[in-house]
């Protein structure tokens, strides 16, 4: 149980520290969150809009639409600019807490991790770097690339490079740590 917090812990916080150095210091998710000189206007005519907060998804087909008439809808809208939009009534976070939600949410993934490689038994410093990248490999195919696969996302090369570098210190870590005797 020893071996699993503390593998957990650290390779929890290793995740958060290259999270915190990849969207901070390196900034490598610019593409994904650009700055725009027309914002004050846009907010200011989604605010006065009516809009309710949400996720949209523009264009889109109404609710009740027969499948069709959204075909139709579609077929119109090639080729035309579209967009995503999170709207949002009211900035309001806390820092503090979403940090340490995320870092207690890395420590929990990293524990769990531990758990099955102190379950499979035995293994090398190679066998848990490797399979502590595969990890990282299917937690971003599963998520950042499969919803690039339908939204693009232009930040989908530094999810790409999250993946591989943070679970690869981790990897790094428990290959260390799970292979003491």
């Amino acid at each position: 149980m020893k071996k699993i917090l503390i593998g957990g812990l650290v390779g929890g916080i290793l995740l958060f520290a290259w999270q915190t150095v990849s969207w901070t210091v390196a900034n490598l998710h610019e593409k994904g969150q650009q700055y725009t000189a027309k914002q004050d206007s846009i907010l200011s005519y989604l605010n006065n809009s009516g809009l309710a907060e949400g996720s949209y998804y523009l264009p889109n087909s109404a609710p009740g639409t027969s499948m069709d008439e959204m075909q139709k809808q579609m077929d119109a809208s090639m080729g035309k600019p579209w967009a995503m939009i999170r709207y949002y009534k009211e900035m309001n976070f806390n820092m503090g807490m979403n940090m340490a939600r995320g870092a207690l949410s890395n420590i929990i993934i990293v524990c769990l991790l531990c758990w099955i490689f102190a379950k499979i038994g035995s293994g090398t410093f190679s066998t848990y770097l490797i399979a502590s990248i595969a990890v990282g490999i299917i937690c971003f195919t599963n998520g950042a690339y499969t919803g690039h696969i339908w939204y693009p996302l232009h930040d989908i090369n530094a999810h790409f490079v999250d993946a591989l570098v943070s679970w690869g210190l981790v990897g790094v870590w428990l290959g260390w740590w799970m292979s003491r005797k």
